[in-house]
């Protein structure tokens, strides 16, 4: 059980991609207060893990309704990932947006923190290690991308803000490779 946990912790870690999202959190978020700012991540706590959930629950009854297999999703999913990491160390930033009351919702909690990325990581762990181990491994990364950003502005001093690029354009590289792994298994699957 605690491998499978391992197994599925390090895909979500990496589509979660909590330091490259901290130079994002900390610009829109550099003129609040200490308090707001705990308030702005708890939303975006509860936003990120009540989508993820959401959508391990929901997707499996969509994709049944729908006649999609493991294999057609890790596919599609791994094309997507691929696409999303392509982009992310093609371009200079990610996308901002400006501050308001919901931006604990959106953008840090979705996108930034539960998107596209996360969740077709979180259906396709599942297939390959276990629903309990999948989810512990998305709330586990989710209360780690708070600790982080509660701790932006010592993280930000430490990485700078180009460490923290790098290390994002890395874990972009990281998930390219995890998303090839996806559609070559799901290409196995349909094979075998």
């Amino acid at each position: 059980m605690i491998r499978n946990i391992l197994l599925a912790f390090i895909p979500v870690f990496v589509a979660v991609d909590a330091i490259g999202v901290l130079p994002i959190f900390a610009s829109l978020t550099k003129d609040i207060g200490r308090k707001e700012r705990m308030s702005i991540i708890i939303q975006s706590m509860v936003t990120a893990v009540c989508l993820a959930v959401g959508f391990v629950f929901l997707g499996k009854f969509v994709f049944r309704f729908l006649g999609i297999t493991v294999s057609d999703f890790m596919i599609a999913g791994g094309s997507i990932l691929f696409c999303i990491a392509i982009i992310d160390i093609l371009t200079s930033e990610k996308r901002r947006r400006v501050p308001s009351r919901e931006i604990g919702a959106v953008p840090i909690g979705t996108p930034l923190i539960v998107g596209p990325a996360v969740l077709t990581t979180s259906l396709v762990i599942i297939a390959e290690y276990g629903l309990l181990a999948s989810l512990i491994s998305i709330l586990t990364n989710i209360l780690l991308a708070g600790l982080i950003f509660s701790l932006s502005d010592v993280m930000i001093e430490k990485l700078g803000i180009a460490g923290s690029k790098a290390l994002s354009k890395i874990m972009a590289l990281l998930l390219a490779s995890i998303a090839v792994m996806m559609i070559r298994k799901g290409m196995m699957l349909i094979l075998s």
